[in-house]
């Protein structure tokens, strides 16, 4: 019997998240993907804080006239870096969230490399 989408990506986020842990040299970059928006953040998992955070719900990247939801996420992968580079961070892990690195999650992290994050 096979899984539903939600369950396999439920499956697969913990696989992930067992090996991946963010600290604060090296936090985590987590992705979160909607049917209509994707949310990152950067998160430090061993004091439990989210040093920069970015949606595709924030004013300057709604209000910007992106033909489709990739290039959006892009937009937000670059967001969410330069937030980070002002807080002192370039080198992050990034956490797919059980997603495949395809499509808005792959513009994200190229968006995010462009901004300035190594991973």
């Amino acid at each position: 019997m096979a899984f539903s989408k939600e369950a396999r990506r439920k499956k697969i986020r913990g696989r992930i998240r067992k090996t991946l842990s963010g600290t604060a040299q090296r936090p985590r970059l987590s992705v979160y993907r909607s049917n209509k928006e994707i949310y990152a953040q950067i998160i430090d998992d061993v004091t439990g804080k989210t040093i920069s955070a970015a949606s595709s719900r924030d004013e300057s990247i709604a209000s910007a006239k992106a033909e489709n939801k990739a290039d959006v996420a892009k937009l937000v992968g670059k967001s969410v870096a330069e937030k980070a580079v002002q807080a002192g961070i370039e080198l992050v892990s990034f956490d797919r969230g059980g997603y495949l690195y395809h499509g808005r999650v792959k513009q994200l992290a190229e968006g995010a490399r462009e901004g300035g994050l190594k991973f």
